[in-house]
């Protein structure tokens, strides 16, 4: 089992940056596959970015490439998403969760995601 709790979230202007942190706790973060997905009003959820259980390998979503960076601490137990140069369309409520498979092509999808945090608003006003 694993608990995740997101943070960071909150109300910024286009062009302004935020860091969302997703802080783990239960069984060892450092064997999961850690993705962002995000879901705005009246929008299924769609896949932000993934990283493998080292962190050397990274997948984005083509609409946040070049602008949204995801790292993590194992030491930390912490995943984190840097977002610059953030657009009106970027708002969305922000979620983490945890993949027992390994880095690839199901790390696009939310079905391949076992445990999930509550998410965290994040709201970009024009």
């Amino acid at each position: 089992q694993v608990q995740l709790v997101e943070s960071g979230g909150g109300l910024v202007q286009a062009g302004a940056s935020l860091r969302l942190s997703c802080a783990a706790s239960g069984r060892s973060f450092s064997t999961n596959t850690m993705g962002w997905f995000r879901q705005a009003p009246g929008k299924e959820r769609e896949f932000v970015a993934a990283i493998g259980r080292f962190g050397g390998t990274a997948y984005y979503a083509d609409s946040v490439k070049g602008r949204f960076t995801i790292s993590r601490d194992n030491a930390k137990n912490t995943l984190y998403l840097q977002m610059n140069s953030l657009k009106p369309e970027d708002t969305a409520v922000y979620y983490c969760a945890a993949s027992e498979l390994r880095l690839g092509m199901t790390s696009y999808s939310d079905k391949n995601y076992a445990y999930w945090g509550q998410g965290t608003q994040v709201t970009v006003s024009s």
